[in-house]
């Protein structure tokens, strides 16, 4: 009898640990009914207008994905966290996100040079990441096997495509050039001086500090090379800063923001005045201005999930349809990992992806070497009232080259 005993012992304690095995085995964040995600982004403080409502799109995508039956019969859980676009913040969220929420994968930061504060973490523990609304440049080149990003677009082609629109639209022959100081600044400088050659255009380049308060000098500095156009390739603040000095000082050629400095338009105006916006462009990664008829479907999707939000004068924010893309594109890659997803599974299918998210002006294409999903944008005439779409898409010819 005893002996008996022991052997129902034995076969518990193997049973017990067999199934310690398999649970061990299992996937993070996966169970037979869900599949947990984390997404962050800037959801307090200054840089908020560059992720909030980012944020909600995201979920709103994931929701209706949901409603509509999820995927493979399991519905989408997501864990929101505020990385503030600060790179402590977003370091500390993805670390939460992936060691106590245990998510399957993540999608999230809208600020570039947070974003690539957590690649050597994301890398190192193979979570599967898509960016949301951050080029991150830093963290796509040299590709790596575990992110993925700039659905938006590369900071390498936003210059680029700059460029290609001056020249080919507005007959420039020299640009002024005036980008950050910084990482961010070097990865479009690099990219642009690939399509200025392209484009037989004379690039006069001024790299400031994106703290600058006053831009007189670099602003003399390149009005004395009497350009065709200037190119804004920075952030809201010092572009609406340049953008005041050029109408102070009677420059009434051509100005075009990079979408990098057009977080708020009606802010702009505000900053800046009608009368310095008569011979201005806005660079925009959409197929259609914000609010314009072929971006319809998602303002009426986001006014049915946020109603209190969208009765504010603020909401939806201007990027918030740039959270759809890196949505499709999660959701596409559970889809082709199939029923029994793993990781490596899903990151498989990403490398491979090539579709139209019908929000962006190119399509979302990643490949052997390529993590960078777009490097299309349209332009748009602004007056400080009306925005007028122009005919076209311009693409960066840049292509990353292993070195």
């Amino acid at each position: 009898m005893m002996k008996t005993k022991g052997i129902v012992r034995g076969l518990a304690l193997a049973g017990g640990l067999l199934m310690g095995v398999a649970a061990g085995a299992q996937e993070p964040g996966i169970t037979d009914k869900t599949i947990k995600i984390g997404i962050f982004g800037p959801l307090s403080g200054q840089n908020m207008a560059y992720g909030f409502d980012v944020v909600n799109a995201a979920k709103m995508y994931y929701d209706k994905i949901n409603k509509d039956g999820g995927i493979h019969g399991r519905k989408i859980e997501y864990v929101v966290e505020d990385d503030r676009c600060n790179a402590n913040d977003l370091v500390a969220a993805v670390k939460k996100l992936v060691e106590q929420e245990n998510v399957f994968m993540l999608n999230g930061g809208s600020c570039s040079a947070a974003v690539v504060a957590a690649k050597d973490y994301i890398v190192r523990n193979k979570v599967p990441y898509l960016m949301l609304n951050a080029s991150g440049d830093g963290a796509l080149f040299p590709p790596t096997d575990y992110i993925f990003g700039a659905f938006s677009i590369s900071q390498y082609a936003v210059g680029g495509a700059m460029v290609e629109f001056a020249a080919k639209s507005l007959g420039a022959k020299t640009v002024a050039y005036i980008n950050h100081d910084d990482a961010y600044g070097a990865w479009n400088l690099e990219g642009s001086k690939k399509d200025a050659e392209v484009n037989g255009v004379k690039l006069v380049v001024e790299s400031i500090n994106p703290t600058i308060n006053d831009v007189t000098a670099p602003f003399l500095k390149l009005r004395a090379a009497n350009p065709d156009a200037i190119l804004l390739v920075t952030y809201a603040r010092p572009a609406a800063l340049l953008i005041k000095k050029a109408a102070e000082l009677g420059f009434n050629k051509p100005i075009i923001l990079s979408v990098t400095g057009t977080a708020s338009l009606n802010q702009l105006v505000g900053n800046v005045g009608k009368d310095a916006l008569k011979n201005f462009y806005t660079q925009e990664v959409m197929i259609d201005s914000p609010g314009g008829d072929k971006l319809k479907p998602i303002y009426d999707m986001y006014k049915a999930a946020y109603p209190d939000l969208a009765a504010k004068p603020d909401h939806p924010q201007t990027y918030m349809p740039y959270g759809i893309p890196p949505a499709m594109s999660l959701v596409k890659a559970l889809q082709d990992a199939g029923p029994n997803p793993t990781r490596e599974k899903v990151l498989a299918a990403l490398k491979t992806q090539d579709f139209d998210s019908g929000v962006m002006a190119g399509r979302m294409q990643f490949g052997p070497q390529q993590r960078a999903a777009n490097r299309s944008t349209i332009f748009i005439k602004y007056d400080g009232t009306t925005m007028a779409p122009l005919p076209g898409v311009f693409t960066s010819r840049w292509t990353y080259e292993a070195k």
